[in-house]
């Protein structure tokens, strides 16, 4: 065994004195000592460490042990107490080993985590976010986009929900591009710009593995900054669906820029709900029954049948709701001159949470 490995692949230092060490417990049948025990562990924490493979190093010992075997006296008891201090000592090394190794991947998920948390907020410098991302499968030069899940309940990095979408996830595509882990209890799929289907297929798996699941989905942007604005917009897109109500599963924030630029000046979205809905107040059973009418007749297209079905109420019952409007406000919903002014307002009292919260 002079070689720099054995013929297993395992170098020999990791068997350090172990045939020395059978050939005195054959001879008086002693166990191994707590210096010795220590000794395998340790040279099984390098070996993790120095990336070798647990199978092939226990490959060699068995090895060893069968080249020290003819030395070893004959007696049922020499090779019993033989055999004991084989396993003995293997258990060591591989104890040694398998602490090396959790240590490794919990310094590797701290990492992971470090690296994610500073890639989100962006509190990083970018050189250096830029290098470190390369560890993960991120290219930063290129464009990449974000989508984040958001479910019933919270989703642990390592809960069954989130192993499942990953696993599904990686089985179709390059892990190599893609960064999927969670943050405040929702799922993310970080990928580049242009391969969309990722971003699909990740939304598929996470509705099919959470019923109420909503996917957000950012725009692709260059660059470190550009994962922390499209992250941040896909946020945003879930709780402007939330606060207004929208339809559908999966949400685009390109599909959604008009509640931000609406959102964007409130002293003017606050002018114009105040202007055009407030009198709405003045109706019999305050002015909520009136703005649900406005909101579901423009959310069906303006078709007073769907209208009314989804209100629960006949059509004649909604067409005395919408001319009770138009006496109210002196704009009439069905006249195209004044739709769009009573729908930028109802979407902007959804925005403001109005009548339930004051102007």
């Amino acid at each position: 065994m002079g070689d720099e490995h054995d013929r297993h692949g395992a170098p020999e230092h990791y068997l350090d004195g172990f045939a020395r060490t059978l050939a005195e417990v054959a001879a008086t049948g002693r166990r191994l000592t707590r210096e010795e025990l220590k000794a395998r562990r340790a040279l099984g924490e390098q070996a993790a460490d120095a990336g070798h493979g647990l199978r092939a190093l226990i490959v060699a010992h068995l090895a060893a042990t069968r080249a020290a075997w003819p030395s070893v006296p004959g007696s049922a008891d020499s090779r019993l107490a033989t055999l004991a201090a084989v396993e003995q000592a293997i258990d060591a090394f591989a104890e040694g080993y398998e602490r090396a190794q959790r240590l490794t991947v919990r310094r590797e998920e701290a990492a992971r985590r470090e690296f994610i948390d500073d890639l989100l907020y962006g509190r990083s410098d970018l050189g250096r976010l830029a290098e470190r991302a390369e560890r993960f499968g991120l290219r930063l030069s290129r464009a990449h986009a974000v989508a984040v899940a958001e479910g019933p309940s919270a989703y642990g990095e390592q809960g069954p929900v989130a192993r499942r979408v990953e696993a599904a996830v990686l089985a179709r595509f390059d892990s190599r591009s893609i960064l999927l882990t969670t943050k405040n209890g929702r799922m993310l799929c970080v990928a580049p710009g242009e391969e969309d289907e990722i971003l699909q297929h990740f939304a598929q798996q996470a509705q099919a593995a959470t019923d109420g699941c909503r996917v957000a989905i950012g725009r692709p942007q260059h660059g470190a900054g550009g994962v922390v604005q499209s992250y941040e917009e896909a946020l945003a897109a879930l709780e402007m669906a939330a606060r207004l109500g929208l339809p559908g599963p999966v949400l685009r924030a390109a599909d959604l820029l008009v509640y931000p630029v609406l959102a964007r000046d409130r002293q003017a979205l606050v002018d114009l709900v105040s202007h055009t809905l407030g009198p709405l107040t003045a109706a019999r059973g305050g002015a909520v029954p009136l703005l649900d009418t406005l909101g579901a007749y423009f959310d069906s297209g303006c078709v007073a049948a769907e209208a009314a079905r989804r209100l629960a109420l006949s059509v004649r019952a909604l067409t005395y709701r919408l001319d009770r409007i138009r006496a109210l406000t002196g704009a009439d919903p069905a006249d195209p001159a004044h739709r769009y002014m009573l729908q930028t307002a109802v979407i902007g009292a959804r925005l403001l949470d109005w009548p339930n919260q004051p102007l």
